[in-house]
Protein backbone atom coordinates (compact mmCIF):
# COMPACT_ATOMS: atom_id res chain seq x y z
CA UNK A 1 0.00 0.00 0.00
CA UNK A 2 1.40 3.59 -1.33
CA UNK A 3 2.17 5.74 2.24
CA UNK A 4 -0.56 8.39 0.39
CA UNK A 5 -3.64 5.48 1.11
CA UNK A 6 -1.86 4.35 4.24
CA UNK A 7 -2.12 8.26 5.49
CA UNK A 8 -5.87 8.44 4.02
CA UNK A 9 -6.78 5.17 5.47
CA UNK A 10 -5.49 6.50 9.30
CA UNK A 11 -7.17 9.29 9.09
CA UNK A 12 -10.25 8.15 7.68
CA UNK A 13 -10.65 4.93 10.66
CA UNK A 14 -9.11 7.83 13.10
CA UNK A 15 -12.12 10.32 12.36
CA UNK A 16 -14.61 7.15 12.52
CA UNK A 17 -13.43 5.88 16.02
CA UNK A 18 -13.49 9.43 17.19
CA UNK A 19 -16.72 10.35 15.88
CA UNK A 20 -18.26 7.06 16.47
CA UNK A 21 -17.31 7.25 20.16
CA UNK A 22 -18.62 10.96 20.67
CA UNK A 23 -21.98 10.27 19.41
CA UNK A 24 -22.37 7.11 20.81
CA UNK A 25 -21.54 8.31 24.36
CA UNK A 26 -23.44 11.95 23.96
CA UNK A 27 -26.69 9.97 22.86
CA UNK A 28 -26.42 7.24 25.55
CA UNK A 29 -24.95 8.97 28.56
CA UNK A 30 -26.04 11.60 30.68
CA UNK A 31 -23.88 14.53 31.18
CA UNK A 32 -21.48 13.37 34.65
CA UNK A 33 -22.56 9.94 33.85
CA UNK A 34 -19.71 7.16 34.62
CA UNK A 35 -19.08 3.61 33.90
CA UNK A 36 -16.15 1.18 34.97
CA UNK A 37 -14.68 -0.47 32.22
CA UNK A 38 -11.84 -2.05 34.34
CA UNK A 39 -11.40 -1.88 38.17
CA UNK A 40 -11.35 1.37 39.14
CA UNK A 41 -8.60 2.69 37.00
CA UNK A 42 -10.35 2.85 33.64
CA UNK A 43 -13.92 4.85 33.15
CA UNK A 44 -16.33 6.01 30.83
CA UNK A 45 -17.16 9.34 32.23
CA UNK A 46 -19.31 11.94 29.77
CA UNK A 47 -18.32 15.32 30.02
CA UNK A 48 -18.02 18.48 27.58
CA UNK A 49 -15.83 21.46 27.51
CA UNK A 50 -15.55 24.24 24.80
CA UNK A 51 -12.41 23.02 22.95
CA UNK A 52 -9.04 23.96 25.58
CA UNK A 53 -7.22 21.27 27.39
CA UNK A 54 -8.72 20.90 31.18
CA UNK A 55 -12.24 22.78 29.93
CA UNK A 56 -9.83 25.88 29.79
CA UNK A 57 -11.66 28.81 28.44
CA UNK A 58 -11.11 32.46 27.49
CA UNK A 59 -12.43 35.77 25.91
CA UNK A 60 -16.22 33.93 25.85
CA UNK A 61 -17.75 33.74 22.55
CA UNK A 62 -15.01 35.71 20.09
CA UNK A 63 -12.13 33.54 22.14
CA UNK A 64 -14.08 30.26 21.38
CA UNK A 65 -14.47 31.40 17.42
CA UNK A 66 -10.57 32.13 17.47
CA UNK A 67 -9.75 28.55 18.21
CA UNK A 68 -11.61 27.57 16.37
CA UNK A 69 -10.96 28.97 13.27
CA UNK A 70 -6.84 28.90 14.58
CA UNK A 71 -7.29 24.97 14.26
CA UNK A 72 -9.15 24.84 10.85
CA UNK A 73 -5.77 27.14 9.70
CA UNK A 74 -3.42 25.44 11.82
CA UNK A 75 -5.06 21.69 9.98
CA UNK A 76 -4.16 23.69 6.78
CA UNK A 77 -0.39 23.32 7.85
CA UNK A 78 -0.87 19.85 9.10
CA UNK A 79 -2.24 18.60 5.81
CA UNK A 80 0.94 20.96 4.07
CA UNK A 81 3.52 18.93 6.72
CA UNK A 82 1.92 15.60 5.43
CA UNK A 83 2.18 16.17 2.00
CA UNK A 84 5.74 17.34 2.19
CA UNK A 85 6.50 14.63 3.99
CA UNK A 86 4.31 11.90 1.92
CA UNK A 87 6.38 13.78 -1.14
CA UNK A 88 10.27 13.20 0.69
CA UNK A 89 9.10 9.00 0.90
CA UNK A 90 9.61 9.89 4.80
CA UNK A 91 9.37 6.16 6.70
CA UNK A 92 5.84 5.01 7.14
CA UNK A 93 5.69 5.61 11.12
CA UNK A 94 6.26 9.41 10.64
CA UNK A 95 3.16 9.83 7.72
CA UNK A 96 1.14 7.12 10.38
CA UNK A 97 2.36 10.11 12.63
CA UNK A 98 1.33 13.09 11.34
CA UNK A 99 -1.60 11.68 9.80
CA UNK A 100 -3.14 10.84 13.35
CA UNK A 101 -1.90 14.53 15.00
CA UNK A 102 -4.47 15.38 11.50
CA UNK A 103 -7.19 13.35 12.53
CA UNK A 104 -7.16 14.31 16.23
CA UNK A 105 -7.38 18.24 15.45
CA UNK A 106 -10.28 17.40 12.65
CA UNK A 107 -12.37 15.16 15.49
CA UNK A 108 -12.09 17.80 17.84
CA UNK A 109 -12.64 20.62 14.61
CA UNK A 110 -16.06 18.54 13.98
CA UNK A 111 -17.16 18.97 17.58
CA UNK A 112 -16.71 22.42 18.11
CA UNK A 113 -18.24 23.44 14.20
CA UNK A 114 -21.01 21.69 14.32
CA UNK A 115 -22.02 19.40 17.28
CA UNK A 116 -23.94 22.91 18.75
CA UNK A 117 -26.16 22.83 15.83
CA UNK A 118 -26.77 19.26 15.51
CA UNK A 119 -27.15 17.94 19.44
CA UNK A 120 -29.80 19.25 21.75
CA UNK A 121 -28.01 20.05 25.41
CA UNK A 122 -26.99 17.29 27.12
CA UNK A 123 -28.14 18.67 30.68
CA UNK A 124 -30.44 16.42 32.84
CA UNK A 125 -31.15 14.75 29.71
CA UNK A 126 -29.27 12.31 26.95
CA UNK A 127 -28.84 14.16 23.99
CA UNK A 128 -30.70 13.90 20.71
CA UNK A 129 -28.84 13.73 17.55
CA UNK A 130 -30.23 15.77 14.38
CA UNK A 131 -32.45 17.55 17.14
CA UNK A 132 -35.24 20.18 16.56
CA UNK A 133 -33.78 22.25 19.28
CA UNK A 134 -30.06 22.43 19.26
CA UNK A 135 -27.92 23.72 22.18
CA UNK A 136 -25.71 25.97 20.04
CA UNK A 137 -24.52 27.72 16.43
CA UNK A 138 -22.08 26.80 14.21
CA UNK A 139 -18.72 27.21 15.19
CA UNK A 140 -19.89 26.92 19.14
CA UNK A 141 -20.48 23.78 19.86
CA UNK A 142 -18.71 21.72 23.11
CA UNK A 143 -16.09 18.85 22.39
CA UNK A 144 -17.24 15.49 23.71
CA UNK A 145 -15.07 13.77 26.38
CA UNK A 146 -15.13 10.66 27.58
CA UNK A 147 -11.68 8.82 28.64
CA UNK A 148 -11.00 8.54 31.94
CA UNK A 149 -7.72 7.37 33.52
CA UNK A 150 -7.43 7.90 37.35
CA UNK A 151 -4.13 5.49 38.62
CA UNK A 152 -4.86 6.64 42.31
CA UNK A 153 -7.67 8.45 43.56
CA UNK A 154 -7.31 9.67 47.44
CA UNK A 155 -9.07 12.06 49.60
CA UNK A 156 -7.93 15.04 48.17
CA UNK A 157 -5.65 14.31 45.26
CA UNK A 158 -5.72 11.77 41.89
CA UNK A 159 -3.44 10.87 39.52
CA UNK A 160 -3.76 11.91 36.36
CA UNK A 161 -7.69 13.31 36.43
CA UNK A 162 -7.34 14.18 32.89
CA UNK A 163 -10.78 13.30 30.81
CA UNK A 164 -10.17 13.21 27.03
CA UNK A 165 -11.26 11.78 23.58
CA UNK A 166 -9.90 9.81 20.72
CA UNK A 167 -9.00 12.98 19.06
CA UNK A 168 -7.13 13.71 21.67
CA UNK A 169 -5.66 9.94 21.80
CA UNK A 170 -4.52 10.35 18.43
CA UNK A 171 -2.78 13.31 18.75
CA UNK A 172 -1.00 11.80 21.37
CA UNK A 173 0.24 9.23 19.56
CA UNK A 174 1.26 10.81 17.06
CA UNK A 175 3.41 13.12 19.10
CA UNK A 176 4.92 9.97 20.58
CA UNK A 177 5.59 8.34 17.28
CA UNK A 178 6.79 11.46 16.35
CA UNK A 179 9.84 11.93 19.26
CA UNK A 180 10.34 8.03 18.30
CA UNK A 181 11.27 8.36 15.00
CA UNK A 182 12.56 12.09 15.14
CA UNK A 183 15.74 11.31 12.45
CA UNK A 184 13.11 10.33 10.15
CA UNK A 185 10.77 13.22 11.02
CA UNK A 186 12.89 16.00 11.10
CA UNK A 187 16.16 14.54 8.82
CA UNK A 188 19.15 17.15 8.78
CA UNK A 189 19.90 18.47 5.51
CA UNK A 190 23.58 18.01 4.68
CA UNK A 191 25.87 21.05 3.57
CA UNK A 192 27.23 21.31 0.52
CA UNK A 193 30.89 22.75 0.64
Amino acid sequence: MSKKNIAILTVILAILIDQISKIYVKTHFHLGEEVVVFSDWFKIHFTENNGMAWGFEFGGKAGKLFLTLFRVVAVSGIIYWLWQTIKRKAHTAVVVAIALILAGAVGNIIDSVFYGVIFDSSYNNVATLFSDKPYGELFYGKVVDMLYFPMYEGESFTFFNAIFNGADSWITIGVILLFLFNKQAFPKEEKTA
